[in-house]
């Protein structure tokens, strides 16, 4: 008797009808708590309900491991089974039924070699395996800012949504490098995470009641041309301006990079490794994700430069793509002169190329691609960095790339600090020790940094508290310490201070 088959069908989500958007519950994830709380702002200044997914704990990573294959890299085992672990609970209080019908998840989409192209495809199996197949999953291309309705017209991702969205990592990274370049230095402990916790809330409120100019062209000029998101990081100035701060402690700078979800995320998924970079006695130079947008919004120049022998209207074409990248570094700035030019300036896409080509082509396309090399370049040549720690997935095809031509970078720039962190989740030790044995030697190098600043310039601690004491502006954490020539802050502030002093006796 013969067998009937069941050939594979792909993923259809039930329809999600704009009837239900009062009802429905839009899950999200991926990025920072204080992202996705800008992030559920826009959700509900659209009238949809949004709920961002609990932050990453161990108890998604085992949860994944039961529901996918275990070929999976370390984010989509551990992104997996938060959704799962939600779903779960959701299901044993409010019944299968009724968690079907209140939520959706919205997730972002992408292509090429990273498997982060096919997240969804463990989401569909999870899903599956814990009967759960009609659960609506829908995809944000991260690369298109207007898309089509998804089934049902529950869900429109449009420009509204996208901008709002866009706009909300822009403050997200604001807030993020505030946090990191405060806390270290903080007088008071715990004062850092109490104003985040405020300024996080303040901009929830700000992109609720954002005004809607437009559908398209309009409302994208609004964005780029008005100043209510900058005269609300004025209000954040104000509430970092309370934060005291002591700059001459001595403490290395850590610029963090390696795989999108990996070098964002604060919690277990990365053994909250930035966090632990603190409790070490650094301070952590945390990636901003409009680094990773900059970097889509450029690469179509450089498809575009290879057209114009085929295309007349390549220069053309060249020439918005450049004026929208103006546009978007230049809103980037008036967010960074809001908060007193605190928060770092963006990389030049260029410059991170031409730094990585020696080492790694730039068509290499894949997860962070050549700037992971371009990053690490950077941080070193300019003296942003002591070290650069790179956070990279176990058995990451493009991360294992990149840190192959990191081998070749460390034999060209033998002076150059770097910790390739392979995280696989449950390693934590294995993984923190041999960041720690780098550490050591970025320590050293912040200290050395500091005592050849103080020879050079003449200056004493006590110095240094007499101007301070004048000078009560210095201990507050948005006052603005220039890069002068050295990684660490404590070495950058006392060069400050004494360029200060000099000029002060010169008058």
């Amino acid at each position: 008797m013969a067998t009937a088959v069941t050939h594979y069908t792909s993923y259809k989500a039930r329809p999600f009808t704009r009837e239900q958007r009062d009802t429905t519950t839009i899950l999200f994830g991926g990025l920072t708590w204080k992202h996705e709380r800008l992030v559920q702002g826009v959700f509900n200044n659209l009238n949809y309900k949004a709920k961002p997914l609990p932050n990453i704990t161990r108890a998604d990573l085992d949860a994944g491991k039961e529901l996918i294959d275990v070929g999976a890299c370390c984010p989509t085992i551990f992104t997996t089974g938060s959704l799962v672990n939600f779903l779960k609970t959701e299901v044993a209080e409010n019944g299968r039924q009724k968690t079907l019908d209140d939520y959706v998840f919205l997730t972002a989409g992408a292509c090429g070699p990273c498997r982060f192209g096919q997240y969804h495809e463990s989401y569909e199996m999870a899903l599956d395996g814990m009967g759960l197949k009609d659960f609506r999953l829908f995809l944000l291309a991260q690369d298109q800012l207007d898309q089509a309705p998804e089934k049902g017209g529950g869900l429109e991702i449009n420009m509204p949504l996208s901008l709002g969205i866009v706009w909300a990592i822009l403050c997200g990274d604001m807030l993020t490098d505030m946090e990191y370049q405060t806390r270290p230095y903080e007088v008071t402990p715990g004062e850092t995470d109490r104003v985040m916790k405020e300024s996080a809330d303040f901009l929830f409120e700000i992109f609720q009641k954002r005004p809607i100019h437009g559908k398209k062209w309009g409302l994208l000029a609004w964005h780029f041309l008005s100043s209510y998101f900058a005269d609300a990081l004025r209000v954040v100035k104000k509430k970092f301006d309370a934060i005291q701060v002591d700059r001459l402690q001595v403490k290395p700078k850590i610029k963090i990079t390696g795989e999108f979800w990996l070098q964002t995320h604060e919690g277990d998924g990365n053994y909250n490794i930035k966090h632990w970079l603190e409790q070490e006695g650094s301070e952590v130079m945390p990636p901003p994700v409009a680094v990773w947008l900059g970097y889509l919004l450029h690469t179509p120049i450089w498809r575009l430069q290879k057209k114009a022998v085929v295309d007349r209207k390549v220069r053309m074409k060249i020439a918005m793509v450049r004026g929208m990248e103006k546009l978007y570094i230049g809103t980037y700035n008036r967010f960074r002169k809001a908060l007193g030019n605190v928060p770092y300036a963006l990389p030049d896409q260029e410059e991170l190329k031409n730094l990585a080509s020696p080492f790694f082509h730039y068509e290499l396309r894949g997860g962070e691609g050549h700037m992971l090399v371009g990053k690490a370049l950077h941080a070193h040549l300019h003296k942003h960095a002591n070290m650069t720690c790179e956070l990279s997935p176990y058995s990451c095809m493009p991360n294992t790339m990149s840190q192959g031509a990191m081998a070749n970078v460390q034999g060209r720039y033998p002076e150059l600090l770097y910790a390739p962190i392979e995280i696989k989740g449950d390693a934590e030790v294995h993984a923190l020790s041999r960041c720690q044995m780098i550490l050591t030697e970025a320590k050293k190098r912040a200290q050395s940094e500091f005592v050849e600043a103080m020879a050079r310039t003449g200056m004493t601690v006590e110095k240094i508290r007499q101007i301070e004491e004048k000078r009560p502006e210095l201990k507050k954490a948005t006052y603005r310490v220039p890069h002068l020539g050295y990684a660490s802050t404590a070495a950058n502030y006392v060069m400050h201070l004494a360029g200060a002093k000099s000029a002060a006796a010169t008058a």
